[in-house]
């Protein structure tokens, strides 16, 4: 039986997302990371629900970048898929992240193929809880991400969930996966579940992806002694 044909304007390389509804996103461990606390550039895998890995995540950052600004830092994340071919870029400018400058909040642009824009992933200001706004290329507001107000894994999941622009309706989630005690407590190394609709568009699947790397490093990447973030601001 002949494959399906892609959707219309699906990035190349993305057809794949068209056909599920979850991914799973591993972060690597570092040795040098857990025995000297320098920071490395994150590797992360991408696999679909039967744990296959589709997609492979690393982070491209100079050493000075990472170790002087931390989880704060900016960064560039490329994506590749099984055969080494780079399928999306993930490219996060430097922002204030203090809610004392709520003009100045965190984002991220997710291109694919690398160079072309298909969506964002903006923070929106909230005093309490974790809230953004997913974008299409033409930054318009598509869909909300809401987190919980205090982000804290202690022995159990923290979701995200992905609500309708009127943020009535729940459609999916982002969640931050429990690891055990010695995963969370020595690594900064973390488990992500992502839940979507099937007939979500591949370009949003895609931001959605975004917006996990972007919450990823804002509440649960530490550095040196940093302790991992407990609220809606780092």
């Amino acid at each position: 039986m002949p494959a399906p044909p892609p959707p219309l304007n699906c990035p190349p390389g993305l057809e794949y997302l068209a056909q599920i509804d979850q991914l799973l996103v591993h972060q690597q461990i570092e040795l040098l990371e857990v025995l000297t606390g320098f920071e490395t550039n994150n590797k992360y895998e991408i696999k679909n629900s039967l744990g296959q890995r589709v997609y492979f995540a690393v982070e491209d950052t100079d050493c000075c970048t990472r170790n002087c600004c931390g989880a704060s830092r900016p960064f560039t994340l490329r994506i590749l898929d099984n055969l080494g071919r780079e399928v999306m870029t993930l490219e996060r400018p430097l922002r204030c992240s203090s809610c004392c400058f709520p003009c100045c909040l965190q984002e991220i642009e997710i291109q694919a193929p690398p160079g072309v824009p298909v969506g964002y992933v903006t923070q929106t200001w909230h005093p309490c809880l974790p809230k953004f706004t997913l974008q299409n290329e033409k930054k318009q507001d598509v869909l909300k991400v809401v987190g919980p107000c205090v982000v804290c894994s202690c022995c159990s999941d923290i979701d995200f969930e992905l609500k309708s622009l009127d943020e009535e309706s729940v459609v999916g989630k982002i969640s931050k996966q429990w690891s055990g005690f010695v995963r969370e407590a020595f690594t900064d190394a973390d488990n992500f579940g992502i839940q979507f609709p099937l007939d979500l568009d591949v370009k949003m699947k895609a931001v959605m992806l975004g917006a996990c790397f972007l919450i990823d490093f804002m509440f649960f990447e530490r550095t040196g002694n940093e302790e991992q973030r407990s609220g809606a601001w780092q």
